[in-house]
């Protein structure tokens, strides 16, 4: 059970690794690893793939584990090609959460053992998705999700929404907890076990944090704030991409693996948009649903040369609040700020 009910969210590719993860776990919330592309940090990452990001995401385990006696889980994208081994690798290494999103997560259940002591979270959009996962793995496996993550259409990276939908105010964060927290709730009743329901997506303040809770959410997930944290494990120049931007230059981009993503927008999104082609060996088909042949960019190779500072060849991933950032402090500072942000919004309340 975690201290406070804040889990940072999962960010690849490797802007929250090991360091960050750890801070977090410190401080009594829940550190998340990113498995996507975690291999970058491997020497052998462009000739073998697969051993690198199985030994990567090992090492980052282990790291963090040596740093921190709090919660570590690991986030794992349903359609990275490699998700089976970066699951099996996560619950060999006995990490304490799997949140797996960016498709359904079906068989999830299915690389347990009767040893393991992983708690599995799904990532969802709608409470029909959280219905179809909850129904199967019921179902397949007799097992329901450990807590269920809610993610609406303000969140960084890539979404699980349409473009119609990530403006539409059916789809908002407030309307889909209340769906999942209804559809959970149906769940809990029938095998009188708990599911914590998590809000995600644009959640930024304490006030914010208050706000879920009260609606009936266990906690929140949040990953933007902590980009611009001293132990983030992104490069200064990525963090200065957050601290530079104005809120008009983050937008929403279509992405090479078939989906939206809000990203700040720099030369190298407008050069893509304006039919520039970067030129590119694909490595690994890292995405399943990346259609490589067509893509005008590689998004792994992008994401890692903006991890390291590149910015002139990749970008940034951001939620909608990633312009309110002003500067770079330690998660310590920021959990402080999240604690009097929220006892505050309390106070207020009563």
């Amino acid at each position: 059970m975690a201290k406070l009910p804040i889990i940072q969210g999962g960010m690849g590719v490797g802007i929250s690794l090991s360091n960050l993860a750890s801070a977090v776990a410190n401080e009594g919330g829940i550190g998340v690893i990113s498995a996507a592309g975690i291999g970058m940090i491997e020497k052998d990452f462009a000739t073998n793939y697969i051993e690198a990001n199985i030994r990567a995401l090992r090492k980052e385990i282990k790291k963090a584990r040596e740093k921190t006696k709090g919660i570590i889980g690991v986030n794992i994208m349903v359609a990275l090609s490699n998700f089976a081994d970066m699951v099996k690798t996560s619950i060999d290494e006995g990490i304490d959460i799997i949140f797996s999103g960016a498709g359904l997560p079906l068989n999830l259940p299915n690389f347990l053992n009767k040893t393991s002591k992983t708690k599995l979270v799904p990532i969802v959009s709608s409470g029909k998705a959280f219905n179809l996962i909850a129904k199967r793995w019921l179902q397949k496996y007799d097992y329901l999700p450990d807590a269920v993550v809610v993610e609406g259409p303000m969140a960084g990276g890539h979404l699980g929404y349409s473009n119609e939908q990530i403006s539409n105010p059916d789809y908002s964060l407030d309307k889909i907890v209340k769906d999942v927290l209804g559809e959970a709730r149906q769940y809990e009743e029938i095998s009188g076990k708990q599911i914590p329901v998590i809000a995600a997506g644009g959640i930024y303040t304490g006030e914010d944090i208050y706000k879920y809770l009260k609606m009936g959410a266990a906690g929140v997930q949040m990953a933007t704030r902590f980009v611009t944290t001293d132990e983030c494990d992104a490069s200064d120049e990525f963090k200065k991409s957050y601290l530079n931007c104005k809120k008009e230059d983050i937008a929403i981009i279509e992405s090479p693996v078939g989906m939206p993503g809000r990203a700040i927008i720099n030369k190298f999104l407008n050069d893509v948009k304006s039919g520039e082609r970067k030129p590119y060996k694909c490595l690994y088909h890292c995405i399943k649903t990346c259609d490589y042949k067509k893509s005008p960019y590689c998004i792994s190779q992008a994401l890692i040369n903006a991890q390291k500072g590149l910015m002139a060849n990749g970008f940034a991933f951001a939620g909608a609040n990633a312009y309110r950032a002003d500067k770079i402090i330690p998660v310590k500072d920021l959990i402080n700020t999240l604690l009097d942000e929220y006892n505050k919004a309390l106070y207020l309340s009563i």
